[in-house]
């Protein structure tokens, strides 16, 4: 039977289709409302939810309430507030780490000229290396770990994102909603006395998990209006469930490495219980033990330029004006001639360094320029009266000796009590009191009762208060300690201990201090013991033999130069063994650069010398290295040596003695680099047009008019230097030569450059993804043949793309070798440093730093046949 289709109505079929089309058309026009409409409802949904929080009193309660914390975390908050007096702090930007698996690469001067050291950022700051924001480096979506050596500014960078995002500012990199929560370690009492269990079945239905919050529930408690008391809990449960929650935790640099451990497990906890908080802790170069097995991502903090460091003491003599001079008791100053004087030393000062330096010159009670001399001052200011001096070093010591940054106070009266008061001294109920009394009730007793008795017209006196304070509680009501839960104390800042402690250590054995694990107490102890005596046989000692790979114990010695007194025995020695390092050509420039920025820090005379004989090197990088110290210590002498080096084969000995010349500033400097700019090679301008964004006088205005020039080679340079500016002239300026410049190259380099900017995602951590959903090693697996089991290690693919790997490929694979350091895997790391690979050898060199900062034990290279 043959098929037939039915007859249709050709009218109605039209009919239809017209209807349909019509149909159809209407609801393509009015897709677009329906969507906007969808949008807007959702847009005043999150409104609505926003005024019901901001509306939420104990919340904005709670904001203020952290505000007024963040706004008091600094040295000098007797004086100022935090906003009045801050510097912005900033994280160095690291070299292109191929974490998520998108791999970029730059050619700015600085990343190619300047080794990467997170230890020593002064060298960064000399030539203004590339930073970013707290803000930014959060925006990735990682936990982060703020790096840096005692007085850096790490409890700084943590105030000001926390008064950020209290005050719902969106350039906190947040979300406006969320919460800070910010701590400094001593506050928790950890280890948790009863910490949840994994095992336990509701563990994973977060009511153990509630347990992690009773610490933070309890301090906050204590500061909390007494209105909020009873809702206070849900509240911060609430935020953390969430995922409002950002945990800002101080004080771990301050810890010896078990006891960043036990801190370290609690965020471990914190973390698995509530995976949407974002963390934010603190750790010394040398001190990450448990952190990077978290995911945590370091970040080194930056120091501050010449630019900064006028700005801040700008300012401070803008406020001391203000506020401090008008009192009857402030002695007249002179501004200008004092910033002067504070700016002559070419020493790069640490932010702590420098406010105390600022405040003992302003005070007119400083008795020197060196940083020592501001730490001192600081500390016999804050020094009780008739309290002596033995007393606070012997009190530094044996914290260091018995490794308790954060002490019981009842122990410390042991330790000190040939120096307190007995006699007139009642024990408060606090002092004799369990550990697990009421939260707070024995400070708050303590500090009604110490400031009764310092007052002279009290008329009403608590029945449980003491009588006559002790050395202790004078201490703290001067500022030289802080109080924290369960009665524990600590000094206020770690380097007041260190310098104590290292003044007491003179008088005795330092072998206690040298067995110790590596923490910054033993550190701080040791810089300033080198700082108040000679410690010749101590350096011969720890520099007798090389520490193979990372040169520990030398780069220990090599930071005590800065602060000791000048021709003594051991410096020269310590000099001559760092001038070797930096001559090992087969060493990753990393290390190198660290021996480079010791003697720049060293502020030895010698140093300049040495850098000019290193200009006749065989090798490329020694030449490098030693440019970049003759600008860095700005030796006039060198320019002519320098402005030679711009005729160097090497394009890396070019950019150094371009930044060289511009950092030593002077006319004829400035000059050999103007002179590269309009007749040399096509690299050799770009270059100079780089360099002289550092040089803000002379080198800016050179750019404004080189951008104007006839001569096209030179306007091409001057766009890849406007770049570097960063400064609204500049920008303005490259806008208008990407648009209007008649030659077209220079259009196209400045869209380049532009679009360039946008490269700094690059830097941003993300978190990590399982190697088995990662995209570059599963298109690697595919190529070799092989799978990715998500059950199984993939240790064996990872070191197969070490070695035969792209570029690309081969420092991937380092983010994930960073996690499993067995031996098979140290192997592998030591022979990819010592090959011939510069780029990859540079990485390796950072994990490993990264390795042994981490506590793991890296044992000598030769034992595999490198090194």
């Amino acid at each position: 039977m043959q098929f037939r289709f039915p007859d249709i109505d050709r009218i109605s079929f039209w009919i239809g289709v017209l209807i349909a089309t019509v149909f159809w058309w209407i609801v393509a026009a009015i897709r677009p409302l329906f969507a906007q409409a969808l949008q807007n409802l959702k847009v005043k949904r999150k409104e609505k939810k926003e005024k019901s929080r901001r509306a939420n009193p104990i919340e904005e309660r709670y904001r203020q309430m952290i505000l007024q914390q963040a706004q008091g975390l600094h040295l000098a908050a007797a004086l100022f507030s935090l906003d009045e007096i801050l510097m912005p702090p900033a994280l160095l930007v690291p070299p292109a780490r191929l974490a998520s698996g998108a791999f970029a690469s730059t050619e700015d001067i600085l990343h190619l000229a300047v080794p990467y050291l997170p230890g020593w950022p002064e060298l960064a700051a000399i030539y203004n290396a590339p930073t970013m924001p707290l803000s930014q480096a959060l925006s990735g979506g990682s936990d982060l770990v703020l790096v840096g050596h005692p007085g850096c500014g790490k409890t700084v960078a943590l105030a000001q994102l926390a008064s950020q995002v209290a005050r719902r500012e969106p350039s906190s990199g947040l979300p406006i909603d969320s919460l800070p929560f910010l701590f400094h370690v001593a506050d928790l009492d950890l280890p948790l006395k009863n910490p949840p269990s994994r095992r336990c079945p509701e563990f994973i239905e977060g009511c153990c998990a509630e347990a992690l919050l009773n610490p933070i529930i309890e301090m906050l408690a204590e500061r909390a209006a007494l209105i909020d008391l009873s809702r206070l809990p849900d509240f911060i449960r609430q935020a953390f469930s969430e995922g409002r929650a950002l945990f800002l935790l101080d004080g771990l640099d301050e810890l010896p490495p078990e006891e960043i451990k036990a801190a370290a497990d609690y965020l471990n906890q914190l973390k698995q219980s509530y995976p949407a908080t974002r963390l934010v802790t603190t750790a010394c170069p040398e001190c990450l033990d448990g952190l990077l097995d978290l995911n945590f991502v370091p970040f080194s903090l930056a120091a501050w330029n010449s630019r900064q460091r006028a700005e801040f003491l700008d300012k401070w003599s803008e406020l001391w004006s203000r506020y401090v001079a008008v009192e009857g008791w402030a002695q007249p100053v002179e501004p200008l001639l004092l910033n002067s004087w504070l700016n002559a030393d070419k020493i790069t000062p640490t932010p702590l360094e420098l406010t105390l330096q600022a405040w003992a010159a302003y005070a007119g009670d400083v008795r020197g320029l060196r940083p020592l001399d501001g730490i001192q001052a600081h500390i016999r200011r804050l020094t009780p009266a008739d309290t002596p001096a033995a007393t606070l070093e012997l009190l530094a010591l044996q914290i260091n000796l018995a490794l308790k940054p954060v002490f019981d106070p009842r122990q410390a009266r042991e330790w000190i009590k040939s120096y307190d008061a007995p006699l007139g001294y009642e024990p408060a109920e606090s002092d004799t009191s369990d550990e697990t009394s009421e939260p707070g009730k024995s400070r708050q007793a303590r500090r009604v009762g110490v400031a009764l008795s310092l007052s002279k017209g009290a008329a009403h006196k608590q029945e449980k208060a003491v009588s006559k304070p002790g050395v202790l509680e004078k201490m703290a009501a001067s500022g030289m300690l802080s109080q924290h839960r369960k009665d524990q104390m600590r000094f206020t800042h770690p380097i007041f201990a260190g310098f104590l402690g290292g003044k007491a250590l003179v008088n005795y054995r330092t072998e206690t201090t040298l067995e110790q694990p590596n923490w910054s107490g033993k550190q701080l102890a040791l810089l300033y013991l080198a700082a108040h005596s000679d410690v010749t046989a101590l350096a011969e000692s720890l520099t007798a033999t090389p520490e193979r790979p990372l040169e520990g114990k030398l780069l220990t010695v090599a930071r005590w130069l800065r602060q000791s007194p000048g021709q003594l025995p051991w410096r020269g020695q310590v000099m001559a063994k760092l001038a070797g390092l930096l001559q090992e050509y087969d060493l990753p420039l990393a290390l190198r650069g660290q021996a480079l920025a010791a003697l720049v820090q060293s502020q030895d005379p010698g140093a300049a010398a040495l850098f000019r004989q290193l200009f006749k090197a065989a090798s490329p990088e020694v030449i490098q290295l030693a440019a970049l110290g003759s600008g860095a210590i700005q030796d006039s002498k060198a320019v002519e040596d320098l402005a030679d080096l711009l005729n160097n084969p090497s394009p890396n000995v070019q950019r150094a003695a371009c930044l060289g010349l511009t950092a030593i500033g002077t006319t004829p400097a400035i000059d050999c680099v103007g002179s590269a700019l309009l007749h040399g090679n096509e690299s050799l301008r770009r270059y100079a047009a780089e360099a002289l964004t550092n040089h803000p006088q002379d080198g800016h205005a050179m750019l404004k008019e080189g951008a104007t020039v006839d001569d096209l080679l030179v306007r091409h340079a001057v766009v890849y230097g406007l770049g570097r500016v960063g400064q609204p002239w500049a920008d303005e300026l490259l806008a208008k030569m990407q648009v209007e410049d008649k030659e077209w190259i220079v259009r196209a380099s400045a869209t380049e450059v532009l679009e360039n900017r946008q490269l700094a995602r690059a830097y941003l951590p993300s978190p990590l993804p399982p190697p088995s959903e990662s995209p570059w090693l599963i298109a690697f697996a595919g190529k070799q043949g092989m799978g990715i089991s998500p059950d199984k290690p993939a240790t064996d693919l990872l070191l197969m793309a070490l070695k035969n790997g792209s570029e690309e490929e081969r420092i991937s694979s380092l983010a994930y070798l960073r996690q499993r350091p067995n031996e098979k895997v140290l192997s592998a790391l030591y022979q990819g440093m010592y090959g011939g690979d510069a780029a990859l050898r540079e990485v390796i060199f950072q994990v490993l730093s990264e390795l042994e900062a981490s506590g793991v034990p890296l044992p000598d290279p030769r034992q595999f046949g490198v090194g």
